[in-house]
């Protein structure tokens, strides 16, 4: 494929690809622009020229990944809302620990993307002897030049991932993420980035950007917890997180197909939350598969209590989804309803 000719944009917030030593570990740095440059200049010719042209844009203030909360995903759902009508595609460096996080927010809060945003990073840093950083690079950079990609992706180890499926799933390996419920876009066949036909938003794309960029401050410090259950956990747990004012919804993580234990003062503790107004869902502990509350009678008081499926859903995507329609003066109802469809692939179709 040709470069694209108009520039691509390149974010970097932060992150292990962009980290240099500091007296107290490996710490956030600067200057990526003649970074990046300098190791693309190491690829042979030929690999340079098929490279489209880009820009950098760096953050303020870099920050490892950990160190991420809902503000940070608006801010930077607020940099490309208001740069991406310019450039052809964006790649965003992003630190690995909360990269899939990120991505699941951006998909939410950039709904009806027309062109890439492939969020990228690396396991080590851009300089350090066998980085995975350059190559993380210069695919994302391909991705991001291909017109027919319109969505938030991850790019990562040569395959390119939808950003609201994406889990990080290990700590220190090159391969580190994993889309458990849905097959890779793309990926990286013998230098070439291949996006494969039939599995991206593209189709679903219709008329201009239908951008949501609501206000996540108040949702940004424990407003949405997770909570995953765990054998013996108790009633009067369960109501210490949810039972607080400043909660305003809940994700739960259950076992198997969307089991509770068998103590009825746990839904009545979910049924009162629920009551409150306060939006619960679930998904389950398996990383592959779906949740189905109510096929098993251990999974019925659930439904009695309000809490929505995930469907297949990671749990980082239901969680940013879940502050994503938290931060929106919706009636409940409306809340309740758009949770359980598909806005933008992150979880599979209702049956018809």
């Amino acid at each position: 494929m040709t470069p694209s000719p108009s520039p691509l944009l390149v974010i970097y917030t932060g992150g292990t690809l962009g980290m240099v030593d500091s007296p107290e570990g490996l710490a956030p740095g600067r200057d990526i622009e003649a970074r990046l440059r300098r190791a693309l200049a190491g690829l042979p010719p030929a690999r340079q020229a098929a490279l489209a042209e880009f820009q950098v844009l760096e953050t303020a203030t870099p920050i490892d990944s950990s160190s991420a909360t809902p503000t940070d995903w608006q801010a930077l759902a607020g940099l490309i809302a208001e740069r991406y009508a310019t450039y052809a595609g964006i790649v965003v460096i992003h630190g690995t620990d909360t990269l899939a996080w990120t991505a699941a927010s951006l998909a939410y809060q950039l709904q009806g993307l027309d062109r890439p945003v492939v969020v990228t990073g690396a396991m080590r840093p851009l300089e350090a002897p066998g980085s995975d950083a350059l190559a993380n690079v210069e695919v994302a950079l391909r991705f991001a030049a291909d017109p027919r990609l319109q969505e938030v992706a991850v790019c990562f180890a040569g395959r390119l991932l939808r950003g609201v499926r994406s889990r990080k799933w290990q700590t220190r390996e090159a391969d580190a993420f994993v889309s458990p419920n849905l097959p890779p876009l793309g990926e990286c066949v013998d230098e070439d980035a291949v996006l494969y036909p039939g599995r991206g938003l593209e189709r679903q794309q219709r008329g201009a950007p239908r951008f949501e960029l609501p206000d996540y401050t108040p949702l940004a410090h424990g407003a949405v917890p997770r909570i995953v259950l765990w054998p013996g956990m108790t009633a009067w747990q369960l109501e210490a997180w949810l039972a607080d004012d400043r909660v305003q919804g809940a994700l739960l993580e259950l076992w198997g197909g969307g089991n509770l234990p068998g103590d009825p003062s746990l839904a009545g503790v979910l049924g009162r939350a629920s009551g409150e107004g306060k939006l619960l869902a679930a998904v389950s502990q398996c990383p592959y598969g779906a949740v189905a509350i109510g096929d098993y009678a251990a999974g019925r008081p659930l439904i009695e209590a309000g809490v929505l499926s995930g469907d297949d859903m990671t749990p980082e995507a239901a969680v940013t989804k879940l502050v994503h329609l938290l931060a929106q003066p919706l009636p409940e109802a409306e809340r309740r309803r758009r949770f359980l469809l598909p806005l933008v692939g992150e979880r599979s179709p209702p049956e018809r």
